[in-house]
């Protein structure tokens, strides 16, 4: 059997298999399937990896199963009190916070927030015995929020909002969450913000930001940055493309390894689909994407480059067949399971020489491009962006521009500092509106 030692949670609390901030697995036998009764009424399952073997990540996954009894489809954690027990996770690809009661566990006792697209997550609640939660939230209009949420009433108590020294106006903004549909019918969650007078006749131009890889779910959060380009009459908007974990465990299986161009496809649907709402249009869209999300905006301007007005490649993983071909590269091996051993599996070779940007470059028409990289980069190395930029430069046959950045001090996250990281990320916006016709 799976068992479960819980560190962290009181001596004697009823349900203490259910406190899933930090496990450790003690046991686990060769068996197919075992339920583990976590709580009255509320029955998971937890199964081998057909070896007799587990870790701890696969048996949280496994625990996952569960999902249909606390009325998720995808949870995170779980804590509990003296009189109830608290579900984080996310439902339709946005965070949930639900309360189960001990003596009816499976109803759940939903926390509601008043917009469409947000984030939001448990704070400090360090206390067993409350009645009172302490939690965080933002969305892409809201700056974040702290709030005290008290469980026999459903009230939420603001506590602290995020200062913006510059001042900040909410009512100027609006934040809408759309679902588009892919070219095989998945349905892509979009979380956009905008300004409230934005036109919806196609004539807006449109940021579009994704990442897709990894099961990282970009969280549609408050930025300070992305208001210079709202009040110059840009939507901003998130494509929860698949290869992160943003719908669950199997949203990021079905954008990795043999399925890795799905991400692709649904950015460029994503697009497609945002042009037919009469967000933007053809050209008017500048787009960004950094490390995994760098390689996503390569694929996408050798596919489909009448599409993008500008784009923000940062430290973009391009060079993808090279590099996963290259054993001695420290972190080569530690990324097979995430995109596949070509040197190995045929295969595999095929499908990253399908996609890898790099080795993708063709004559045609690119958009104005924007590319960086660090020197002391040790996830995505100086040269992939290099090599990648001196291919453009070399095939296109358009005259737009095309700008190769190089840190020389810095590596995957840019330059240290909080300024410098304004001051590059002003840079990168100042390019898209010199290139797009903006203010």
């Amino acid at each position: 059997v799976v068992s479960l030692q819980v560190e962290g949670a009181p001596a004697g609390a009823v349900p203490q298999a259910m406190y899933l901030k930090r496990l450790s697995l003690l046991n686990f036998k060769n068996v197919a399937q075992e339920e583990l009764s976590l709580v009255p009424g509320i029955n998971c399952f937890v199964g081998d990896n057909g070896a007799g073997k587990t870790n701890i990540m696969e048996a949280v996954y496994y625990l996952s199963m569960c999902k249909s009894s606390l009325g998720m489809t995808d949870w995170q954690s779980i804590r509990h009190g003296a009189d109830f027990f608290v579900v984080e996770g996310r439902e339709g690809g946005l965070d949930r916070i639900a309360i189960h009661r001990y003596d009816a566990p499976t109803m759940a006792q939903r926390i509601e927030f008043p917009e469409a697209s947000y984030t939001a997550g448990l704070g400090d609640n360090p206390e067993y015995d409350v009645s009172v939660l302490r939690l965080g939230y933002e969305s892409m209009v809201t700056p974040g929020t702290v709030y005290d949420y008290d469980v026999a009433t459903g009230g939420l108590t603001v506590l602290k909002v995020q200062e913006i020294p510059s001042g900040y106006d909410a009512d100027k903004y609006r934040t809408e969450r759309l679902k588009i549909a892919a070219r095989d019918g998945t349905m892509v969650p979009v979380s956009i913000v905008y300004p409230k007078d934005f036109p919806r006749d196609g004539s807006g131009k449109l940021f579009l930001y994704a990442y897709g890889a990894y099961g990282y779910a970009i969280p549609p959060g408050f930025s300070t940055g992305r208001m210079s380009l709202l009040d110059r009459g840009f939507a901003y908007a998130i494509a929860h493309i698949r290869g992160g974990d943003d719908l669950g465990q199997q949203w990021y299986l079905d954008g990795k390894l043999e399925k890795r161009t799905n991400t692709f496809h649904d950015f460029v649907d994503v697009a497609n689909g945002l042009i037919a709402g009469g967000w933007t249009s053809q050209g008017q869209i500048a787009i960004a994407g950094r490390s995994a999300g760098g390689e996503l905006m390569g694929a996408v301007v050798n596919s489909d480059p009448e599409l993008w007005g500008a784009v923000i490649a940062d430290v973009p993983f391009v060079d993808v067949l090279n590099t996963m071909m290259d054993a001695e590269l420290p972190l080569t091996p530690g990324e097979w399971p995430e995109w596949g051993n070509p040197i190995e599996d045929k295969a595999a070779f095929g499908l990253i020489r399908s996609y890898s940007p790099y080795d993708n470059v063709r004559r045609q028409a690119y958009p104005p491009m924007f590319i960086s990289g660090g020197l002391n980069d040790p996830r995505v190395t100086y040269w992939e962006p290099a090599k990648w930029a001196a291919r453009l430069r070399a095939t296109k046959t358009d005259d737009h521009l095309l700008l190769l950045k190089t840190n020389m001090g810095a590596g995957h996250g840019g330059k240290s500092g909080r300024f410098e990281s304004l001051r590059e990320g002003a840079e990168e916006h100042a390019f898209v509106l010199r290139q797009m016709g903006g203010e």
